[in-house]
């Protein structure tokens, strides 16, 4: 089945003229979305509880901002950021009172919408516009004239016009440089979850773990296992995300991709896969939004302790240690706290 992906040139920001568009919360992706929208000239207000944090931040950033009530009443957009777990219940209090027929329910990711968590009135236009990529990023590539791909998404569509205001929404944040995806709530949310736990953040973080623990066991130097599994992977990662796995193949040694080709496969063996499909299956039958709702209801306690125990793994400290004899690191850092 072929992609349908859209441009600048196939999206009509004169479908947000005359709208109001309220983005709830102002976290990693709410600070880009509110940000760039307000950079390409569209009427936003940030929605935000009176003693969040963030609203000083969103101030300082020349937003306007209002309570989550407030903001979705005034608004006939209302883009949801908020985190998962919060989403539904902000949701049910605070934006479903001040929803209007006709009006545009969006989100940055499905998982609420897809496993029934949020169930909008009929007469409620939902979509998703889904950048691909941290909120950091969103933002940082759109000052540089730059954009993050971004995923769009129909959940329902009464007005009959939902698609061209979700790609106004995504070219004002600017992923109609990079291009807009057409998918569906199911495909988006399973296949996020799946990369998010079996390879972007679960796989590679325990891999990278797994390789720095077998080295210093071994008796290498903790620096020394730090710089091979763990620091290094970004060289890696940049080459490939640069022109694919042939790129970084062509620019390592002889060496390494004979290494690559003949001892990858003995670790990331044909068992992984089984289990990763096992990932897959928890995911695609609801398993994991199940236990992370309950976990969310249960005050986070494994979650944090989980947190906790990562935190204060020894190859944390050598990390921490060996960046700060390379202070150039900071200077253009994904993550800046102070601001979102």
């Amino acid at each position: 089945m072929a992609l349908n992906i859209y441009y600048d040139k196939d999206a009509d920001l004169a479908r947000l003229e005359g709208k109001t568009v309220a983005v709830i919360g102002y976290g990693s992706q709410g600070h880009a979305h509110a940000q760039n929208l307000n950079s390409s000239g569209v009427n936003v207000v940030v929605g935000l509880r009176k003693d969040s944090a963030s609203w000083k931040k969103a101030e300082g950033a020349g937003l306007r901002v209002a309570t989550p009530t407030d903001a979705a009443r005034e608004a006939q957009v209302i883009m949801m950021t908020v985190p998962d777990e919060t989403c539904a219940n902000l949701y049910r209090d605070e934006i479903e009172p001040g929803l209007e027929p006709g009006d545009y329910l969006a989100v940055a990711h499905g998982f609420n919408i897809h496993f029934q968590a949020i169930d909008p009135p009929d007469n409620v236009n939902v979509f998703m516009v889904a950048p691909k990529g941290p909120g950091h990023t969103v933002r940082g590539h759109y000052e540089e004239g730059k954009g993050v791909p971004c995923l769009v998404a129909l959940h329902q569509d009464p007005s009959g016009d939902s698609l061209q205001v979700a790609l106004a929404y995504a070219k004002a944040i600017g992923g109609g440089r990079a291009g807009i995806i057409e998918t569906t709530f199911r495909e988006e949310t399973e296949t996020d979850l799946f990369g998010e736990q079996a390879v972007l953040c679960g796989g590679l973080t325990e891999l990278m773990r797994n390789g720095y623990e077998t080295l210093v066991e071994a008796g290498y130097a903790p620096e020394m296992a730090y710089f091979e599994t763990i620091h290094e992977v970004k060289l890696i990662v940049d080459l490939i995300y640069e022109n694919g796995m042939a790129n970084m193949r062509y620019s390592v040694s002889n060496t390494a991709e004979y290494g690559d080709f003949t001892r990858g496969p003995q670790v990331i063996d044909a068992g992984v896969k089984e289990r990763m499909k096992d990932v897959l299956g928890q995911i695609q039958r609801g398993e994991f939004a199940k236990e992370f709702i309950l976990e969310r209801q249960s005050g986070f306690v494994a979650f944090n302790a989980m947190r906790r125990r990562a935190a204060e793994h020894p190859m944390e400290e050598v990390g921490a240690r060996l960046r700060s004899l390379m202070p150039w690191l900071k200077e253009k850092q994904l993550v800046d706290r102070s601001k979102n």
